[in-house]
């Protein structure tokens, strides 16, 4: 109807503001060349607002798909064939983590280092006493030498009173250890080597999500972004999904056996 409404004048325009929601119509009007497309957060609009308004409802779906959509204006779509479903995250989500049983630290190092390296995935996570797994941190790192995520990965261990700190050894072979030894020998590293896919490794940790034996505990945006957009492909958004082979490390340790069923029981 605002079409029909553009019928006069050189260049009759219009004006449409709304949260970017992945319709068509939606995509379609952003491929446009013709479209202008201007964005605003709700932070940018703080003056107008009531006082508690930003702490209570920004503080409450910051990082989450909802807040990303509605709060930052983003255009957030799932990929068809992910693993991982956004709402299934947001629905199992907790705001604090039970009393730990035990907790691991993961990390899945990179290769090399300095720019364009790959990303160093370094995720924590926990057992519950109500035998759930809870997601507590994503400390991952850019562009780092290995002495620099040797420490990240050791301070995760001491911050979080970890029990043991997984290393996936594909990639630096001894030399993870040995980096992680060095810095702190203290610290009990179990060396992991990768002998699936990446999506045969991933698929039975999928399943712990969709079962709601899995939270986070906040948002986690970027690692639930590679999460929801891991592929059969094994990759995210075209690139190696390094924070997410950290988590499934972790989860791998802490909830499931070497055949991929749940520690006790089959699925």
């Amino acid at each position: 109807m605002l079409q029909f409404g553009l019928r006069l004048g050189e260049r009759p325009r219009q004006v449409a503001t709304t949260t970017p929601r992945p319709i068509a119509l939606m995509k379609r009007l952003l491929g446009d060349p013709r479209t202008v497309v201007s964005r605003a957060t709700t932070r940018d609009n703080a003056t107008n607002l009531a006082p508690g308004f930003l702490e209570a409802i920004v503080g409450r779906y910051a990082g989450t798909r909802f807040g990303r959509q509605e709060l930052d204006g983003e255009l957030i779509e799932d990929r068809p064939d992910a693993l991982w479903r956004r709402e299934v995250i947001q629905e199992a989500r907790a705001s604090v983590a039970p009393r730990m049983g035990r907790i691991v630290v993961a990390i899945d190092p990179p290769a090399s280092s300095g720019k364009g390296a790959d990303v160093c995935g370094l995720v924590v996570a926990g057992l519950g006493a109500d035998g759930h797994a809870y997601v507590l941190e994503d400390g991952t790192m850019e562009e780092v030498r290995p002495a620099g995520w040797g420490r990240a990965a050791i301070a995760l261990y001491h911050r979080h009173d970890a029990d043991c700190l997984i290393a996936e050894v594909n990639q630096g072979g001894e030399m993870v250890s040995a980096v992680l030894f060095g810095i702190d020998g203290s610290v009990l590293v179990k060396p992991v080597r990768a002998m699936r896919g990446k999506w045969l490794r991933a698929e039975p940790v999928a399943a712990l999500y969709e079962q709601g034996r899995v939270h986070h505990v906040g948002a986690f945006a970027k690692l639930e972004d590679e999460m929801c957009d891991f592929g059969l492909d094994g990759l995210s958004s075209g690139h190696l999904p390094d924070r997410l082979d950290a988590l499934v490390w972790v989860l791998t340790a802490l909830m499931l056996n070497e055949s991929g069923e749940l520690k006790g029981r089959p699925f």
